[in-house]
């Protein structure tokens, strides 16, 4: 018997692994993260299966669940919105699951920002401009550890993609505008690859009143950095004649 904690991406439900659909698909017991995961998702379980909504669980109540499946020797599909691995809740599920002895594996997912990056049609990471992605959110109930909020972060000037902060934008734009300026770029994009998908492209100075119009209040992703609307930046060494040259060589060689 194994827990399987699965990814099932953004929204699209086609952005689910191979893996993640084989899983749902044969495991007896599904536990699925509410209205986070699409609803095609879970309609590809198998119909004999047993599909729970953990919305209105605790985490005690879902590991009571998962033992009950363990005693019975039935798979569990644990689904979980975008990737597992990145705000899904699942370290305190996998102590659980170590103290009671019950085997468990992870299947990646696709996460927002690069969903997100794909429909605005941009590489997150530009020769010259920037080459790292720093993936976190606002301090809010759960607080930022020391040296994590958005201004240390933001002294980098590195790509960024801010998760379940939208609410805060005001303050997230006063904390980064010293270190970025007005004029960078950002985008907010609420329900990225859901049907219903919409979003606003701005800047510092502007992309507070921009959301405020549209009324986005949560299900929201923040990305900010001039990547996103570059003006000119060097190609990368992975196209260039001279890493042909190099790459031509070394298959000689072999």
């Amino acid at each position: 018997m194994t827990v399987y904690f699965i990814g099932a991406g953004p929204g699209d439900p086609e952005l689910i692994t191979v893996k993640g659909q084989r899983l749902i698909r044969e495991c007896p017991l599904v536990l699925y993260a509410g209205s986070l995961v699409p609803k095609e998702v879970i309609l590809a379980a198998n119909p004999d299966a047993e599909i729970v909504n953990t919305a209105d669980l605790n985490l005690e109540e879902i590991i009571a669940r998962i033992r009950a499946a363990h005693e019975r020797d039935l798979d569990v599909a644990r689904v979980h919105t975008g990737d597992p691995a990145l705000y899904g809740a699942i370290g305190e599920q996998m102590r659980e699951l170590e103290r009671l002895g019950i085997p468990y594996e992870i299947v990646p997912g696709v996460t927002a920002a690069f969903a997100g990056a794909a429909l605005l049609r941009r590489e997150l990471t530009l020769p010259g401009i920037s080459q790292t992605l720093i993936l976190t959110r606002h301090a809010g109930k759960t607080a930022m550890p020391k040296g994590e909020s958005l201004p240390d972060l933001a002294r980098h000037q590195a790509t960024m993609a801010i998760y379940l902060s939208v609410d805060k934008l005001r303050e997230i734009v006063a904390e980064l505008t010293p270190h970025y300026g007005a004029d960078c770029p950002v985008a907010v994009l609420h329900r990225v690859s859901w049907p219903d998908q919409d979003g606003v492209v701005g800047t510092l100075a502007d992309i507070a009143g921009k959301v405020e119009a549209r009324g986005f209040t949560r299900t929201a992703l923040i990305l900010v950095g001039r990547v996103l609307q570059p003006e000119g930046f060097p190609a990368s060494y992975l196209y260039s004649a001279e890493h042909a040259e190099s790459y031509r060589q070394h298959a000689n060689a072999g």
